[in-house]
């Protein structure tokens, strides 16, 4: 945002109250949070004390399916609820192969556009914007979007580790259905939530969720499809981030009883829509 002089104005941000962007950064690792996302972080960690580990495997799971859908030929990306973009993530995964791959970073934290900037300073084909999930339209609408991206052609729209941030109430998926219906046939839509199979560890990560940021719901599998708004789901479907791999569907997995018990709390998908 740029100031009457023109320069651009500095985002301003309360530290004293944990983000789901910094949370997740201080569980990756990461040096982008403050004390208050540290203590939302240990929160986790007393609940989940491998939650840290889930958070590396998600971003994992992102790598994973960025770089399945570079090598099928897409090579634009929305991301939205990205966090920081400082441990390996979209930008990187798609770069690695597509080096002048379109990126857009989107998040309502505004310490994700004020070091995401920074960071990004001299990658013209990645983007970092403040805007909210809740509020589709005014991603469509976001100028700094409309001209990054050719929508013309087809986009991945990744919602990686958000959607068990919303309340079913709020209907998250209409909000995810206003933005895919903005793309053309031949995109694809990227999702990792939470999941509920009935396993102690799956409720205790939605307790550590509600107790350090007020929010975040375990879902059945059955629901987590539902937010791929019908469209076809490319193999191996829905499945625990460890089983997944949409390069290799065929490929022989480990037995969802044989995971870990932090290794069945997120599951993955990838849609295309035709």
């Amino acid at each position: 945002m740029a100031t009457p002089d023109g320069s651009e104005a500095t985002p301003t941000f309360d530290t004293s109250q944990p983000t789901i962007a910094r949370v997740y950064d201080a569980l990756l690792g990461g040096k982008d949070n403050f004390a208050a996302d540290r203590e939302g972080a240990a929160t986790y960690l007393k609940f989940v004390p491998d939650a840290g580990r889930c958070a590396i495997d998600n971003r994992a799971a992102l790598v994973k399916g960025v770089q399945h859908l570079v090598r099928e030929g897409i090579d634009q990306f929305l991301d939205i609820g990205s966090g920081l973009p400082t441990q390996k993530n979209t930008h990187q995964a798609a770069q690695e192969i597509t080096p002048d791959a379109k990126v857009v970073y989107v998040d309502v934290d505004p310490i994700v556009l004020a070091h995401g900037r920074a960071l990004l300073a001299t990658n013209d084909s990645t983007i970092v914007v403040t805007a909210d999930l809740r509020k589709p339209q005014d991603i469509l609408d976001h100028p700094e979007i409309k001209d990054h991206l050719d929508w013309d052609r087809p986009i991945a729209l990744m919602i990686v580790g958000i959607h068990m941030h919303f309340h079913d109430d709020e209907q998250p998926d209409e909000w995810v259905r206003t933005l895919m219906d903005k793309l053309v046939p031949g995109s694809y839509l990227f999702i990792t939530d939470f999941v509920d199979t009935g396993e102690p560890l799956q409720k205790a990560i939605e307790q550590a969720g509600l107790e350090s940021l007020g929010n975040g719901w375990i879902r059945t599998p059955e629901r987590i499809e539902q937010h791929f708004l019908g469209l076809p789901l490319i193999p191996p479907g829905i499945d625990f981030l460890e089983r997944w791999n949409p390069a290799a569907p065929e490929a022989d997995v480990p037995a969802a009883e044989d995971l870990q018990p932090y290794q069945r709390i997120l599951m993955a998908g990838i849609a295309k829509k035709v």
